[in-house]
């Protein structure tokens, strides 16, 4: 087979003339798709024609073969050069120890200077906060990480739900996966849209999902562990355009109203309030991304009083009001 090359006219040749500098710092036990993944993006615009637009450079603390948590082994550079066009740090289990790093952490902070921007791939947002860069800033991490995340780093404004998130130069994600998704935004930041889209085809995979775009449905994430909790969720989604009082979801799980909230908050971590909430919510946004029925209709019919909560609630959990989701949606 004949590889041609392309006849990339999504990309301005003096865009793509620029060679960007990209640093992917790794560490003993790293996840290998945090790292491959982004590169995957990054090689895409320059796979098939030269110049490429970005050039990557695999860093770890003192260079040489470093094994990813898979066994499988990448070859890094030192940590000579601090200045990048972007630095990427990557996560993985060996994330704690890496944090605990002098050296690293004062790598990160004279990058995150020198460089034009810093970003992270699922528990690399532990280094960054490490070292002092989330202080005062939203982020986001996988979602397992995210109580921890916070705990640690009290000053960070951790956003659990969050595919990705950018607050100025830095740039977070989440589980590894949505590195791709974070790596396509910065693509498209650099390059524009176009070329954002064809390398997304040229994986084939998704072109980019919303930063705002939920990790995981409310479902999962609630998890109840008794039969009577998940009979109430599970009468609750299918009655969202009803009232769902406490005590109607009481009655559901064959509970006294008082034991239900108390079982309820204990299995869940949440108030039975807040997760009929997310239900709608969630459920809406379903269909605000994939159909032209109006918001006030939307509204109504998965239980929101009125459009202004809708509204309301979009913009805690997913960062965006419903129209924005549409258009995002539509683009996409």
């Amino acid at each position: 087979m004949v590889l041609h090359r392309r006849d990339r006219k999504d990309i301005d040749p003096s865009i793509s003339a620029m060679v960007r500098d990209i640093g992917l710092l790794a560490f003993p036990e790293f996840q290998i798709l945090d790292l491959t993944g982004p590169a995957s993006v990054f090689e895409g615009p320059g796979i098939f024609e030269k110049p490429a637009a970005y050039r990557l450079h695999p860093l770890s603390e003192h260079g040489g073969m470093l094994k990813s948590s898979s066994g499988v082994e990448i070859l890094t550079q030192p940590l000579e050069r601090t200045a990048f066009d972007t630095l990427l740090v990557v996560g993985g289990a060996g994330t704690l120890v890496a944090m605990e790093s002098p050296a690293l952490l004062q790598f990160v902070k004279a990058a995150a200077t020198a460089s034009r921007r810093v970003a992270s791939v699922c528990t690399g947002a532990f280094i960054l906060a490490a070292a002092g860069l989330l202080d005062g800033r939203r982020a986001t991490t996988h979602w397992r990480q995210a109580a921890l995340l916070q705990r640690l780093f009290p000053k960070v404004r951790v956003e659990a739900e969050r595919i990705f998130i950018q607050d100025g130069s830095l740039w977070t994600s989440a589980g590894a996966s949505t590195g791709i998704d974070l790596s396509l935004a910065l693509l498209e930041e650099d390059l524009g849209l176009d070329a954002s889209r064809a390398t997304a085809r040229d994986l084939v995979v998704y072109h980019r999902r919303p930063g705002g775009q939920s990790q995981f449905s409310t479902l999962l994430d609630l998890e109840p562990a008794s039969d009577r909790i998940r009979l109430a969720l599970a009468f609750a989604r299918e009655h969202l355009h009803e009232p769902l009082t406490v005590e109607r979801l009481a009655q559901a799980a064959c509970l006294s109203p008082r034991q239900f909230g108390r079982e309820f908050l204990a299995e869940t971590g949440q108030t039975p309030a807040k997760a009929v909430e997310r239900l709608r919510a969630e459920t809406a946004r379903m269909r605000i991304e994939t159909s032209t029925e109006p918001i006030e209709r939307i509204a109504q019919e998965v239980g929101f009083s009125d459009p202004e909560r809708m509204r309301r609630a979009c913009i805690r959990l997913f960062g965006q009001p419903p129209q924005a989701l549409r258009r995002a949606a539509r683009a996409a």
